[in-house]
């Protein structure tokens, strides 16, 4: 089953050729081989992200509003695979979790999934804590995180793909959204925690512990208004990279 690789990018010059170059390595590492493209969708990007991944020998798709799920969503759109994946373009795809998600895929028994996580360069004490929580929710819950996420095409789109209203939490919806249509067809969700995928920890250094902090207690004072308004969501659409 034809892989598509989904990576959506918004001013990701520095850290995009990372991601696109762990992606075929992963992919080079299996055994029998794949069939998978890489599509990147660029985010209305104002620096050299499409002409990186154009110089790798990347399809470039175009997105021109600043919001992650309408990026993933164009993204897909483009994509042939019958199986999608996507990660974020300050990740990188790790053999071992590549290797699981493709044993799940051919398993049968699935929709999709996603995977725990870790960070590179270790965040800080307060950043590990943070974490460690998610992955406990992520684990309990079956959630998967943005970075990571797979799932049948077909199953994408009878769920809608990632909701157009959100501009945080498109992925805790789309799992959700994702585990009700599997349980009817009697598939699970299955989030990996044999290994981890592995994102850049950056953020923790740009906005620091204070900065986090006010964000995710404005988060949860009103979840509902936050996830529809950039704004708000200042760590996420800053603009700092």
């Amino acid at each position: 089953m034809k892989v598509s690789v989904v990576i959506p990018a918004f001013n990701e010059q520095k850290l995009l050729g990372a991601c696109i170059d762990s992606v075929r390595s992963a992919f080079a590492a299996q055994s029998g081989g794949r069939e998978h493209e890489l599509i990147v969708c660029d985010n209305n990007s104002s620096d050299g992200t499409a002409a990186l991944a154009a110089a790798r020998g990347v399809r470039t798709v175009f997105e021109p509003l600043n919001r992650i799920a309408g990026a993933r969503n164009r993204g897909a759109a483009a994509a042939s695979g019958g199986w999608l994946l996507f990660i974020d373009a300050d990740s990188r795809l790790s053999p071992a979790v590549l290797a699981e998600t493709l044993r799940l895929i051919d398993s049968g028994a699935c929709c999709g999934g996603g995977a725990l996580v870790a960070f590179d360069p270790p965040p800080p004490a307060w950043g590990a804590a943070l974490t460690w929580f998610w992955n406990l929710l992520s684990r309990t819950f079956g959630l998967a995180a943005g970075s990571y996420i797979f799932c049948r095409r077909d199953a994408f789109c009878a769920v809608g793909g990632f909701s157009p209203l959100l501009y945080a939490a498109e992925e805790v919806a789309l799992s959700g959204a994702l585990k009700r249509w599997g349980a009817a067809q009697g598939l699970d969700f299955k989030i990996i925690t044999s290994a981890r995928h592995l994102s850049s920890a950056r953020k923790f250094r740009m906005y620091g512990r204070r900065e986090i902090a006010a964000q995710l207690f404005n988060f949860v004072r009103n979840p509902f208004s936050a996830v529809r308004d950039p704004a708000r969501l200042k760590i996420l659409y800053g603009g700092k990279r």
